[in-house]
C-alpha cells in the first residue's frame, strides 16, 4: 500500500463503525445489565444517555478523525501543533491494547462454545451441567490459551487486509449476517408460550428502579456500547471522504446500536421468562443460561449454533477496530508495514492477555486491590480509560476546535452545530466526570 486508504462506500464505513460499537457490549453486557437493573427503566435511561451524551461524543470523534486524515496521534498533532492533545491518541493506543488483551479472552470463550455447539456437545445438558461446563472451560489453561490465540489470529488476519480488503469487506459480510441471525432468533423467542412476560419486563416501567445508581449504570453502558473514549472512531473516521455527512453517519451508528441492543433483549428475556428463569443472572447469562434455554427449544441445537456465530461476528467486529487503532498509530504513513505490524502488535496483545486468560484457573488469586488480573484490566479500562478518553475528546471538540472548524466538518444547519457544541462543552463532560468518580469509588469500595 503506497497511499492512505479510504472507505469505498458510506455503508462500508457505517457498518464498520457500528460493528465496532455492536460487540459484547450489546449482546453480552446490555442484557445482563438490563436484567440486573429492572428492565424497562434501565433501557429508557440507556437510550437517553446514548442519544444525549453518547451521540455528541461519537460525533466529536468523527469530526476529529475526518479532519485529521491520519492516525489518532498524528491527526491531533496536526490540529493542535505544539500542544499535548495528541496524548488522546496515545491513550487510545494503550487502552485499546489493554481492552483487546482481555476482550480476546472472552472471544476465545465464544469460539470454544461455537466448536462445542457445532459438534453437538451442548445437547442434553442440565442447568447445573451448563454452569459446570462454563467453569471448566474458563479454568482450563490449555483451552483458554488456544482459543484466545485462535481469536487473535482471526482478528490479525482481517486487519492485515487493510481498510478496503480487510475491515470493510469483513464488516459488509458479518454485519448483515448478524442482523439476519438476530431476526431469526428474535422471532423464535417471541413465539414461545409465556414470552410476553419478557416483553413486559423490557417495556413496562417498574419505577422503583428509577434512581441515581441505575442512571449511572445506564450511562456507563452507553459509553461502553458505543466504543467511545479509545480513539476508535477517530481512527475509522480518518479514512472517510470529506464529502460524507458525519451527522447522518453518527446517527446511523447510534440507531443501529440501540436497535441491536433491544433486539438482543428481545431474544433473551422472552425466552428467560417463558422457561421460568430469572433475568438477573449477571455475566453468566449468555454462557450458562442461554445454552440451557436453547437446549429446551425445538431446533435448539441449530439455534445455539446460530447464536454463537452471531456472537463471534459481533465480537470480531469490535476486536478488529481495537487492533486497527494500535496498528494505524504504529504504521503512520508507512503503509507497506501494515501486515508485519498487525502481526507483531497482535502477538504482543496475546502475550499481555495471558494472565487474563488464566485468571479463572491457575492465576485466580486476586493481585490488584482484591481483583484478579482479568477483572483489574477490565475495571482499569472501562472505569478509567474510556471515561478519561471520552472526557478529553469532548473538551478538544468543544474548546479547541473553532466554530469555523466545526461548521466545515458539520455542514448541517447552524442551530444543530451550536446544540452539539453545547453538549460536548458542558453536558457530556459533567456526565463523564460523574461516571468516572463513581467508577473510582467502586474500585476501592
Amino acid at each position: 500500500m503506497k497511499v492512505r486508504e479510504q472507505w469505498t462506500s458510506k455503508i462500508g464505513f457505517i457498518l464498520a463503525a457500528a460493528g465496532s460499537a455492536i460487540g459484547l457490549g450489546a449482546i453480552w453486557k446490555f442484557p445482563y445489565e438490563t436484567g440486573a437493573n429492572g428492565g424497562s427503566v434501565f433501557i429508557l435511561l440507556f437510550i437517553l444517555s446514548t442519544v444525549l451524551i453518547g451521540l455528541p461524543v461519537l460525533l466529536a470523534e468523527f469530526v476529529i478523525g475526518r479532519r485529521g486524515q491520519a492516525d489518532a496521534v498524528s491527526g491531533l498533532k496536526k490540529q493542535a501543533p505544539g500542544k499535548p492533545w495528541y496524548l488522546i491518541g496515545w491513550s487510545g493506543f494503550i487502552f485499546s491494547f489493554l481492552i483487546l488483551s482481555f476482550y480476546s479472552v472472552v472471544g476465545g470463550w465464544v469460539l470454544s462454545y461455537l466448536v462445542r455447539a457445532i459438534t453437538l456437545q451442548l445437547s442434553g445438558l442440565g442447568d447445573a451441567d451448563f454452569a459446570e461446563l462454563f467453569g471448566s472451560i474458563i479454568s482450563s489453561p490449555l483451552e483458554v490459551l488456544i482459543a484466545q490465540a485462535a481469536f487473535m489470529a482471526l482478528t490479525i488476519w482481517i486487519v492485515q487486509g487493510g481498510i478496503k480488503g480487510g475491515i470493510e469487506r469483513a464488516s459488509k459480510i458479518m454485519m448483515p449476517a448478524l442482523l439476519v441471525f438476530f431476526v431469526v432468533l428474535m422471532i423464535r423467542s417471541l413465539t414461545l408460550d409465556g414470552a410476553m412476560e419478557g416483553v413486559r419486563f423490557m417495556f413496562v416501567p417498574d419505577w422503583s428502579f428509577f434512581n441515581f445508581e441505575t442512571a449511572l449504570v445506564a450511562l456507563g453502558q452507553a459509553f461502553f456500547s458505543l466504543s467511545v473514549g479509545v480513539a476508535g472512531m477517530i481512527t475509522y473516521a480518518s479514512y472517510l471522504k470529506k464529502s460524507e455527512n458525519l451527522t447522518r453517519s453518527a446517527v446511523s451508528v447510534v440507531t443501529l446500536n440501540i436497535v441491536i441492543s433491544i433486539m438482543a433483549g428481545l431474544i433473551i428475556f422472552p425466552a428467560v421468562f417463558a422457561l421460568d428463569y430469572l433475568p438477573d443472572q449477571g455475566p453468566g447469562l449468555v454462557f450458562i443460561i442461554l445454552p440451557a434455554i436453547f437446549d429446551q427449544l425445538f431446533m435448539g441445537q441449530f439455534l445455539i449454533i446460530i447464536f454463537f456465530i452471531l456472537l463471534l461476528f459481533a465480537t470480531l467486529t469490535s476486536s478488529i477496530s481495537m487492533l486497527e487503532i494500535t496498528v494505524s498509530i504504529a504504521v503512520k504513513n508507512k503503509y507497506d508495514r501494515r501486515r508485519r505490524l498487525a502481526f507483531i502488535i497482535g502477538l504482543a496483545i496475546f502475550v499481555v492477555g495471558i494472565p487474563s486468560a488464566l485468571s479463572f484457573g491457575v492465576m485466580s488469586e486476586p493481585v490488584f486491590f482484591g481483583y484478579t488480573f482479568f477483572d483489574f484490566v477490565d475495571i482499569l479500562t472501562s472505569r478509567i480509560g474510556l471515561p478519561l478518553g471520552a472526557l478529553f475528546t469532548s473538551l478538544f471538540a468543544g474548546y479547541v476546535l473553532s466554530n469555523k472548524d466545526a461548521h466545515n466538518e458539520l455542514t448541517q444547519q447552524q442551530s444543530w452545530v451550536e446544540v452539539w457544541r453545547v453538549l460536548v462543552r458542558y453536558v457530556a463532560p459533567v456526565a463523564i466526570i460523574v461516571v468516572f468518580i463513581n467508577g473510582i469509588i467502586n474500585i476501592f469500595s
